[in-house]
């Protein structure tokens, strides 16, 4: 019987062998044919090692190998621990819980959850603000000390500051409690004022504190001024909470002050002005009044210094995204409206749901929405924007049947054709939200569908037959979205025919072997050149390789039909699966990494701005599922005394650089494009898991990149004159 089994094995070893063997030969050739149709055919030396020595078909013999003998140990390892007892059960107290899963409270330990540091800090003033008591917020970006030179943080805000007596629970000053106690808060409840709040979780300042490695919180309140000082992820400096001083009754307030852990953020613990700067605004926009100012002063040579104050709101918000695009009318619909439901059956026991929204139709192809629930953006959309569509396409259809436009034999227009190339910004405030999904970006309470229905659409009927000119001009906007998508749908279908009959793969793609989705990455890279160099330098049991040809359509100013018959575009949609257009199911994608892989310069860039907006517009569950990547290739190759070091910036260079003894003598390469790495070097960068680095793009970040595509590439000059002009003085390595 172990006989029968280890020939079972042998043969099914022979199988893949064989395959392997196939596979490569095939994929040598389209390696070759690659190179021949950029005009640059690999050199017969090259070709010769490749032949000799097929290196990929035996990393790969040991790869499998390996991934096979590891399972099989660990499984052995874990069956032989037969003592699990009491005492392996390990209970995190106070703030260890989330020092040890931060990415469970902050989202990432990378720039972004970096930030996100910043954002709980200045919510707590966001909140009392929406509860009516905080008027400004002022953010500091500060340089560090001579004792410890990282930078940090100080938001103060004017609101009514925390409570400094003794908390009956847990024997601790109020302020205590709040950064060091987990769950603990005044916002579970509305007795404090809160009725609206971000916060419900009673989490955010306490993963603040627990990820820093200093924190200073002073507190105005009753004509004193108290302070608490914490060190080394959250541990209290005696004496703890004390009063330092006094101040006008009047005067109230918190400010808090910290220095992230750079044991936590090992990538990088320095902030980016112009990330805080965006949140900031769109704070400001969302939290109508509330002054917010952020000074940068790290350089006493180059302060920089923002202030945000929106008395229009959200009516301003939308004003600021279109200000680029082409507009089909000048009015912004503005809602602003309330409705109290009892969601859960309970008379006695209603709850106000608020509902904020402005919109306006523009010329571009795609709906432009940005929606909110309690000031927090909801990427994953939820019940507030399924009420949003209903309320939009339900009344344009009714309005256009009043005047005639629509005929009774006349189907209604669909949503996505009312919807098309408008800008909406939608705000609900809700005591009580809950949220779908892993990320909990989706909003999924069933009464606000209903409500922001009702309120969005008693409010449309009263502005379409107070505006008629501009009721017109959206129903020629309308009737065009019809046609396009009507167009858009036979360009599919004729695509669709094609796919059918071809291989269903583009030509440009050189496939991996394996056939399981879960470990398929497909590179995007830059060029054929790049592809032939990408193709020799990876994995090809797990990896393919999609060359691009120049650089792709601006989807953001293209038409649908335009979109859809573009090659490059459907090259990329065709390999990664899982259908187009309202057909498009993530769960079925070829793969589970999408990486973008272009040259570190200025047309590198823009290509990848170009592919994050594509993929925001039309495959945005990619986007928010975190199936999208960045490849970061090294700006350099130092080389000495037969050693070789990648530095991926310049400061990583100068670092290696300041570890070499004096006058050494070394090598510098600096890469242009990814074409000029060999397949070793290829490798061991961008392939090796051991050794490469990429970032994973979330829907900020591609909303990022869509935004600066506009102001860069949009019609309006002024924000490439700004940009331009704001930057210039930052340039370096300039290729002229």
């Amino acid at each position: 019987m172990m006989a029968n089994e280890e020939n079972t094995q042998l043969t099914e070893e022979e199988k893949i062998r064989k395959a392997r063997e196939e596979e490569y030969k095939r994929q040598q050739a389209k390696v070759e044919k690659v190179a021949h149709d950029e005009g640059s055919a690999p050199k017969p030396e090259a070709a010769k090692v490749e032949t000799e020595k097929p290196a990929e078909e035996t990393f790969e013999e040991k790869h499998v190998d390996n991934v096979r003998f590891s399972e099989e140990e660990e499984v052995a390892k874990r069956k032989a621990k037969s003592d699990y007892t009491g005492a392996d059960i390990e209970i995190l107290q106070g703030l260890e819980a989330v020092r040890q899963r931060p990415g469970r409270y902050i989202g990432s330990t990378a720039s972004r959850g970096l930030h996100h540091l910043v954002r709980e800090a200045v919510d707590n003033g966001v909140d009392e603000a929406m509860a009516g008591f905080c008027k400004h917020i002022h953010v500091t970006i500060l340089p560090g000390t001579e004792e410890n030179p990282i930078n940090r943080i100080r938001v103060e805000d004017d609101g009514r500051g925390i409570p400094c007596d003794t908390n009956k629970q847990t024997g601790l000053s109020t302020v205590e409690t709040v950064y060091t106690i987990l769950h603990a808060g005044g916002k579970f409840n509305d007795k404090t004022g809160y009725k609206i709040s971000g916060g419900l979780h009673g989490i955010g300042v306490k993963a603040v504190n627990a990820l820093s490695t200093d924190v200073l919180v002073t507190v105005y309140r009753e004509g004193k001024i108290h302070q608490i000082h914490f060190q080394n992820g959250g541990k209290t400096v005696a004496p703890g909470l004390q009063i330092v001083g006094t101040c006008p009754r009047e005067k109230t307030g918190t400010t808090v002050e910290f220095c992230p852990d750079p044991l936590i953020f090992k990538e990088t613990t320095t902030f980016d002005f112009s990330a805080i700067a965006s949140y900031l605004r769109q704070t400001a926009y969302l939290t109508k009044g509330l002054e917010i100012t952020l000074d940068d002063i790290r350089d006493k040579e180059n302060i920089q210094h923002v202030r945000y104050q929106f008395n229009g709101g959200i009516k301003e918000y939308v004003s600021f995204i279109n200000e680029t695009k082409e507009r089909v009318f000048e009015e912004i619909p503005y809602v602003n409206g309330a409705s109290s439901v009892n969601p859960g059956g309970l008379i006695d026991k209603p709850i106000t749901i608020i509902v904020e929204a402005a919109f306006q139709p523009t010329k571009a192809g795609i709906l432009n929405r940005n929606s909110f629930c309690n000031n927090i953006r909801t990427n994953g959309g939820g019940t507030h924007e399924e009420g949003f569509r209903l309320a939009i396409g339900r009344e344009l259809n009714a309005y256009f049947r009043s005047k005639g436009w629509l005929k009774e034999q006349d189907d209604n227009f669909r949503s996505e054709d009312c919807l098309e190339g408008l800008t909406v910004v939608l705000s609900v405030k809700h005591p009580d939200p809950q949220y779908e999904g892993q990320v909990k970006d989706k909003l999924g309470n069933d009464e606000v569908r209903r409500v922001v229905s009702s309120v969005v659409g008693d409010y449309l009927k009263e502005w379409l037959l107070e505006h008629p000119n501009e009721g017109k001009a959206w129903y020629e906007r309308v009737i065009s979205a019809f046609k396009g998508r009507r167009a858009a749908e036979r360009a599919r279908e004729l695509a669709q025919g094609r796919l059918s009959a071809s291989s269903g793969l583009p030509d440009k793609l050189v496939d991996c072997i394996s056939k399981n989705p879960l470990e398929r990455e497909l590179f995007i890279v830059e060029g054929n050149s790049a592809g032939g160099s990408a193709v020799r330098g990876r994995d090809a049991y797990t990896q393919a390789i999609l060359p691009l040809r120049g650089k792709i359509l601006n989807v953001e100013k293209a038409q649908a039909t335009r979109i859809e018959k573009n090659a490059e575009i459907y090259n990329r949609v065709t390999a990664i699966g899982a259908g187009q257009g309202e057909a498009f199911d993530v769960s079925k994608i070829k793969y589970d990494k999408v990486v973008i892989r272009t040259d570190a310069d200025v047309d590198g860039s823009h290509i990848r701005i170009l592919l994050m907006t594509f993929f925001y517009r039309f495959r945005r569950p990619l986007v928010e599922q975190g199936h999208l990547y960045i490849a970061q290739p090294p700006l350099f190759r130092l080389t000495y005394q037969g050693h070789y070091y990648y530095a991926f910036n310049d400061a990583e260079l100068e670092e290696i650089k300041s570890k070499l003894p004096a006058n050494a003598r070394y090598a510098l390469q600096r890469y242009k494009g990814l074409g000029e790495m060999d397949p070793s070097q290829l490798d061991e960068t961008t392939r090796d898991k051991n050794h490469r680095r990429r970032l994973r793009v979330t829907i900020e970040d591609a909303q990022e990149a869509n935004d600066a595509l506009i102001d860069l590439m949009g019609e309006n000059v002024e924000p490439r004159k700004d940009f331009i002009s704001n930057n210039a003085k930052f340039v370096k390595n300039l290729d002229i």
